[in-house]
């Protein structure tokens, strides 16, 4: 009677209401929200839900999966299921697909239902071609053991040729990418349109897309994209591409809200690739002062912060104490000079963690996203 009401009130007035929900997710009149839980509820879920332009509901806070190895993620995902966890995000690139979905189908005999949890994976760099997405869509549900997703994403707007005996990007003698020149996101994201009419997916979106690529396809569209998933944290806040987001009515999902701090390791170890002026986002001295005031981990600042801005958040963590910890976001809120102040720590382009150089030679891809941004990266 609720919804009912509310969607009475929003078509008399044809504009959508502000919403805000106490020591809750508190966004703008552009995005579209369900009603906010009662607070007793809202404990008991542990989570908000944003409604997306295709219609269905995102929980604010999902599980990020990205280098969980496949031996990790039954311990991880179990522990995020029974926390509290609902959202789950995954890409085909992260290869543990095939352990999520035994951690799901264990979770469903239990008495676990499918429709209760959201669901994204990603194509693939390499699968970037219109005639790959049905196919590359198919072996991500295979994986997992499912019949649809919630969510895909298409997950670089670049494309790579396919090694199809490895089933990983193709390179050249001297190591760089092949670089696939011979499609585009527009010709991509039709594809993307017809997985959503075959059911395969209840919604399609973007990652790591700019503003101008996330509009290119937005015109072209007659399915709009309900979701954009870029890196976005403290140091990196992305004021100009979540004002546009804002606008178009995208949520924004946030990866590496933490700042990642295994990235630097990992760039360094799989690709002999170094970032000179790595961010430390968990230990800046405002992030620990305000967590030493809230009697709250640092992890747990960063990302109420990111939700009070209206971002989704999908930390990752193999700790299953914080795995707890980082959806307990829910009964304290930051003031507005605590917003202000963390505000300040954006460091525009130079904040950058995943400039995708590590893949080398992709900065001559006519659709590498960051060229506006390389000098930065120097």
């Amino acid at each position: 009677m609720l919804k009912y009401r509310q969607w009475l009130l929003d078509k008399l007035t044809s504009r959508y209401l502000k919403y805000q929900c106490i020591n809750c997710f508190s966004v703008t009149n552009q995005q579209r929200l369900i009603q906010p839980l009662p607070l007793d509820q809202l404990k008991e879920r542990n989570m908000q839900t944003v409604r997306l332009l295709s219609g269905y509901d995102m929980p604010t806070v999902g599980l990020g999966t990205w280098q969980a190895k496949p031996e990790e993620i039954e311990r991880v995902v179990t522990t995020a299921l029974d926390v509290g966890y609902r959202h789950i995000d995954t890409a085909f690139n992260y290869n543990n697909e095939e352990a999520i979905g035994s951690v799901l189908r264990e979770w469903f005999k239990k008495g676990g239902k499918r429709e209760d949890l959201f669901i994204t994976s990603k194509l693939p760099n390499f699968g970037n071609r219109p005639s790959d997405v049905e196919r590359f869509l198919n072996l991500s549900l295979k994986r997992l053991g499912l019949d649809y997703l919630d969510m895909y994403l298409i997950h670089m707007p670049f494309a790579f040729k396919l090694n199809e005996e490895t089933f990983t990007p193709a390179t050249n003698e001297d190591g760089s990418f092949v670089l696939d020149l011979d499609t585009n996101p527009v010709s991509v994201w039709k594809e993307m349109e017809e997985q959503v009419r075959k059911g395969r997916t209840k919604s399609i979106g973007l990652s790591n897309f700019n503003e101008k690529q996330v509009l290119n396809v937005w015109e072209n569209a007659q399915i709009k994209p309900s979701n954009l998933q870029v890196e976005l944290h403290v140091c990196l806040q992305q004021n100009s591409l979540r004002q546009f987001c804002q606008t178009h009515n995208i949520i924004i999902t946030a990866y590496s809200p933490l700042g990642s701090p295994g990235a630097k390791t990992h760039f360094q170890t799989k690709y002999n690739h170094n970032i000179e002026d790595f961010p430390d986002v968990l230990g800046h001295p405002i992030v620990q002062k305000i967590s030493t005031e809230h009697k709250r981990s640092p992890a747990q600042i960063l990302l109420r912060y990111l939700l009070q801005l209206g971002v989704v958040v999908i930390p990752k963590s193999k700790s299953p104490e914080r795995v707890k910890a980082n959806i307990d976001l829910f009964n304290f809120s930051l003031n507005e000079e605590e917003m202000r102040t963390l505000s300040t720590l954006d460091k525009g382009a130079r904040g950058r963690i995943f400039n995708f150089l590590f893949f080398k030679g992709v900065e001559n891809h006519p659709y590498y996203p960051f060229k506006d941004e390389l000098q930065s990266f120097n």
